[in-house]
């Protein structure tokens, strides 16, 4: 599986920001199931990746009591698109989560 950053009209990458921002052991984790995603691909599951809706997953990491997850889509192709990041503070991804995945995806497609 190619595993691909969003990169917006401006350039920036919202997911390596994200990723830049974590601390060392947080970012470490993050990449090691960015990994996984690129090994196993949609085979990926539980408890490192979930279906949230609309065609968007979320990819989990946990470090103490640090939740961050990461957003993505797959494309056509065999590829996935990993969209943004976040630091998880309740226990359902918010909506406005999702929902910048979405616009961010839909971005994607009139890009590619």
């Amino acid at each position: 599986m190619q595993v691909v950053f969003y990169m917006n009209a401006k350039g920036e990458e919202p997911a390596i920001d994200f990723l830049e921002s974590l601390d060392p052991k947080m970012k470490a984790k993050m990449t090691r199931i960015i990994h996984l995603l690129q090994v196993n691909g949609n085979k990926l599951r539980e408890p490192y990746t979930k279906y949230l809706r609309d065609g968007i997953f979320e990819l989990r990491a946990k470090e103490g009591r640090d939740i961050s997850r990461v957003l993505y889509f797959y494309v056509t192709g065999n590829k996935a698109v990993l969209t943004h990041g976040f630091v998880k503070k309740t226990n359902r991804t918010p909506p406005s989560e999702i929902e910048r995945a979405i616009k961010y995806r839909d971005d994607y497609s009139i890009q590619d």
